[in-house]
């Protein structure tokens, strides 16, 4: 089974709506610490859209889990990362005009710049992972970057999910992609897309290393407290 890292960034999105003070995502974070879930996600953006520099220093005093810092590779978020220290920080891409991360990150295109980031985090004593697409290409790119894991981007198995035909494909190639991480001596996490209904066959891929979902149990813990919602999602994955 898989560790589950939950996201709590659209708690902060809905706080931002009314630029007030709750919903508090540190709170959040702290329900999902209590219901077993096993580590924090959170993206500091460029922009500010959701979560806060305070937030993330707060988060780093008061919850005792593992945090995943989100980040692109701007000198100022970076920076700040290694200011925080958090036990993991996660490379994305990033672009002003998209509503979520819209696909893996080009390591191939831009090595030199990853591996200079990667190194500065490192350097900070921060575990570097890189969020990138189960291609065989940003893989090996990723390795020879030097970081300590990878997390496969589940966009287009969740969108195949959703129309009914094609997922089985990507599904098997996720799995593939998974092994061959491991084989080069890598851990191997997942996400973006996940839901509590195309979760399972994702958590059955076998080492697997974690899983990280925040939309869909945001959206669920509206209906069923934040709790709930996270102790429905570890069930699924079992």
């Amino acid at each position: 089974m898989p560790k589950l890292g939950v996201n709590i960034d659209h708690v902060a999105t809905l706080r931002e709506a009314r630029k007030t003070i709750e919903p508090d995502p540190v709170k959040a974070a702290l329900e999902c610490e209590q219901a077993g879930c096993d580590s924090i996600v959170c993206h500091l953006r460029k922009d500010r859209r959701h979560v806060q520099d305070e937030d993330l220093f707060r988060l780093k005093k008061e919850v005792r889990l593992p945090i995943n810092m989100e980040m692109s590779v701007d000198p100022e978020i970076v920076d700040i990362i290694c200011l925080l220290r958090p036990f993991q920080a996660t490379i994305v891409p990033e672009n002003r005009q998209e509503i979520t991360t819209e696909g893996g990150l080009d390591v191939r295109g831009n090595l030199d710049e990853v591996m200079f980031v990667s190194k500065k985090l490192k350097d900070s004593g921060i575990l570097v992972s890189l969020f990138i697409d189960p291609d065989i290409i940003q893989l090996e790119s990723a390795v020879s970057a030097g970081v300590d894991m990878v997390e496969f981007h589940t966009g287009l198995y969740a969108e195949n999910f959703i129309s009914g035909g094609g997922y089985e494909a990507e599904l098997q190639n996720l799995a593939i992609m998974v092994k061959k991480g491991v084989d080069m001596g890598i851990r191997v996490a997942a996400g973006h897309g996940l839901t509590y209904d195309n979760v399972a066959p994702v958590a059955a891929i076998e080492n697997l290393y974690e899983l990280n979902i925040g939309h869909s149990i945001i959206s669920k813990s509206v209906f069923t407290g934040i709790g709930r919602a996270v102790r429905q999602m570890k069930e699924l994955m079992l």
